[in-house]
């Protein structure tokens, strides 16, 4: 998933990389991508993650995970950090899920029950802040049941905000007229609108069908 989500951020991109999941895509973005890495905690030009000798534990991403720096990287305060996200200076945000709608709703900072823990973090900020939101996410729970929903059940991050869905089954686009599904791995097409109750249509092309 994160491969596949670093080879569509488009080249020069300001990309912000949510807690979890999506922060493996910075370990698989070609160098010379010009993708310049976000932190809400405060960074400019955050490189991979740190491994051995490269590790600084005051050097650290969002979800305090050591990470490198790239040249020409900067920091500054946490205010002026979420100023950027609220001000529409981001290009792309990648962002995981418990739950995302047909219509692109999601819901990622609580599940609603009643022993969970919120972490909203900087989720709701980046949702209706970045240019175009990026979900990664697994299609389907630990008891079976599908992420992508007609209406989501969680409490909701943000209304009509998911521009594509990337899972460890398929790919999908959040349109006006559905979702599109653009990739599909290990998993056919019918099994998969089989296993959802939401409306798909096929848009791969012909020779990866």
């Amino acid at each position: 998933m994160a491969a596949l989500v670093a080879r569509d951020i488009p080249h020069g991109a300001y990309v912000n990389l949510g807690i979890g999941l999506p922060t493996l895509v910075a370990d698989h973005l070609d160098p010379a991508s010009g993708v310049v890495l976000h932190t809400e905690n405060g960074m400019l030009n955050m490189g991979p993650r740190a491994h051995g000798d490269d590790i600084d534990e005051e050097l650290t991403n969002a979800g305090k995970i050591p990470v490198t720096e790239l040249p020409g990287a900067a920091y500054f305060h946490h205010a002026d950090s979420f100023a950027m996200m609220r001000g529409g200076h981001l290009d792309v945000c990648v962002l995981g899920a418990f739950q995302v709608s047909a219509t692109g709703d999601l819901a990622n900072w609580h599940t609603g029950a009643p022993d969970a823990i919120p972490a909203v973090g900087g989720a709701m900020d980046l949702a209706i802040g970045a240019k175009r939101v990026f979900v990664m996410t697994t299609m389907f729970t630990k008891d079976g049941s599908p992420k992508i929903v007609p209406e989501c059940t969680c409490p909701l991050t943000a209304e009509r905000c998911v521009d594509r869905i990337y899972t460890d089954v398929a790919t999908l686009q959040v349109t006006g007229s559905g979702l599109v599904v653009l990739d599909l791995h290990g998993i056919g097409y019918d099994d998969l609108a089989a296993r959802l109750t939401v409306k798909l249509t096929d848009g791969r092309t012909p020779d990866r069908r």
